[in-house]
């Protein structure tokens, strides 16, 4: 039975990452998009603006602080309680959760600038000043009018997905946010060049991608005869659970995406496409984040949440050790492969349109510093799930508030001698001090020690990601070669060097040791 539950997990793993990869597919190919129709310029820094705000509160509402607050508790309410039970816990949350982020939803609309204002203080001095730089407020301020209103529906959309884990239905959650990027690479290939505004186009795209993603998960959750009718209770003894440990969680779950909108405001205060290369390199970091260390944290919450009510401690361990060998061996192969290859990966899936060859050396210089801290960021994704299981989410924030400290203390420090790519460091910086703060309170706590078995592991997935790094540097050409390249010619040599690295990787794994084996519980 046991062995069946632990292909089961590694199955769910598996759906979900291939759901998962396809979604950053189409992702790519969205941004493709984007950066083909707005480069790196004014109208890209002020898009990615009105972008970023709102995700940032989805990762707190939707992704993050939610999922881990509602998945354990749920998963309890399922397990100990009776249909009537579940069901109103489910219409409750619905009600309260809904009601909640629609107010935050329009107070964004309506106060659009004051948010400008706040997390793009540059601009707004600007503004302020009369300065020609003044534009980007202003635009920036009516994008987030347009933007705001996807809070809503995604959040929902989280809502639904979080059902469909419990209930081990993990391919439609997965598979959703291809429904946003389809509606995005559309508008932006087929509407948007159509108007003298383009950005105004692809934040319309945005809010009905949100819509959509919502109407594909209803029929799903009805199909588990599921009926969700939306009603208040904010003193309902479930939600009263869920919003105990989602308010701490929102902080805990979000301290990468704090960094990014504090590196958003200070970058506010740089050229023209600073917004811009940060933006990019970051959309290359969220591929192996999305598809590995979601993917991964994603199935092993329900998991250790069932584990804990029967308090088996041991096959807690295990599934949490389990996890942090998979995604560190994912992680690790990442992110050598990316500092190895970033110029030319840039090159060969951004270098159109108004996408330039200078622009793929800029956002390179911020790609290099941000995917140092790939295997961090990745991490904490599973540690964090570590203390949901349990439903601590107190500590999870400790470590974050002192990790969001970090980042600004390092922002201060390196913004001025390194501009934007201080800024990238800064975030890879301070996830690390958060992983290595979430370890140690899981260590002092005696609940989750990395076994000698996982560091030796490590060690030799390092060795075999720096080998390959190594290898890949000296065969592929220099970066002029691949300015000169066609599109097509980039793209074969870069996959030859893609699956060249992967052979070398894995050969030198094999080698060292690491079978198939050894990635299970």
């Amino acid at each position: 039975m046991e062995s069946k539950k632990k292909s089961g997990l590694l199955k769910s793993g598996a759906i979900t990452a291939f759901a998962t990869f396809l979604s950053r597919i189409l992702g790519m190919l969205r941004d493709i998009a984007i950066a083909s129709l707005l480069g790196a310029s004014l109208s890209a820094d002020v898009y990615f603006f009105a972008n970023r705000i709102p995700n940032f509160f989805r990762r707190l509402f939707a992704e993050g602080a939610f999922s881990q607050a509602f998945v354990p508790v749920m998963s309890k309410t399922k397990e100990t309680q009776d249909k009537e039970a579940l069901k109103d816990l489910l219409n409750r949350t619905a009600g309260t959760l809904g009601f909640i982020v629609l107010m935050v939803s329009l107070v964004g609309m309506i106060l659009s600038p004051v948010f400008t204002a706040i997390f793009g203080w540059g601009w707004f001095e600007s503004y302020l000043h009369g300065t020609d730089e003044a534009i980007k407020f202003t635009q920036a301020s009516f994008l987030l009018k347009i933007t705001f209103p996807y809070l809503f529906f995604i959040t929902l959309t989280a809502l639904t997905s979080a059902v469909l884990n419990v209930y081990g239905k993990f391919l439609i959650p997965a598979i959703t946010p291809c429904v946003l990027n389809i509606v995005l690479i559309t508008f932006a290939y087929f509407v948007a060049p159509h108007f003298s505004d383009p950005n105004v186009v692809l934040a319309v795209a945005m809010v009905v991608g949100g819509v959509l993603q919502l109407a594909l998960q209803i029929p799903f959750v009805l199909k588990l005869k599921i009926f969700i009718i939306p009603k208040w209770g904010w003193h309902h003894e479930g939600v009263t659970k869920i919003r105990k440990l989602m308010l701490p969680a929102i902080v805990g779950i979000s301290a990468s995406q704090i960094n990014l909108i504090v590196n958003t405001a200070l970058a506010s205060f740089l050229a023209t496409g600073a917004i811009s290369y940060l933006y990019y390199s970051d959309r290359l970091l969220e591929f192996p984040i999305g598809i590995f260390a979601v993917a991964i944290s994603t199935v092993i919450l329900p998991a250790l949440s069932k584990i804990d009510i029967k308090h088996d401690h041991a096959k807690y361990v295990k599934t949490l050790d389990w996890g942090v060998r998979l995604v560190l061996l994912l992680g690790i192969a990442s992110m050598c492969g990316i500092i190895a290859l970033r110029e030319p990966i840039l090159r060969v899936i951004f270098m159109r349109g108004a996408f330039t060859a200078e622009h793929v050396l800029l956002s390179s210089a911020s790609l290099l510093a941000s995917v140092s801290g790939l295997c961090a960021i990745m991490l904490v994704r599973v540690i964090v799930q570590g203390f949901a299981a349990i439903q601590d989410t107190k500590t999870p924030v400790r470590c974050s508030i002192t990790a969001i400290c970090s980042n600004i203390i390092f922002n201060l420090i390196l913004i001025w001698p390194l501009g934007y790519v201080g800024l990238a460091l800064s975030t890879a910086l301070a996830a690390y001090v958060n992983i290595s703060l979430l370890i140690y309170f899981l260590k002092k706590r005696n609940i989750y020690t990395i076994s000698r078995q996982t560091l030796l592991f490590i060690l030799k997935v390092l060795f075999a990601g720096f080998i390959m790094a190594l290898v890949i540097f000296m065969i592929r050409p220099e970066f002029e070669s691949w300015i000169a390249m066609s599109t097509l010619e980039a793209t074969f040599y870069l996959a030859l060097l893609v699956v060249a690295g992967g052979i070398v990787f894995t050969a030198v794994c094999l080698v060292l040791g690491i079978r198939p084996s050894t990635l299970r519980m």
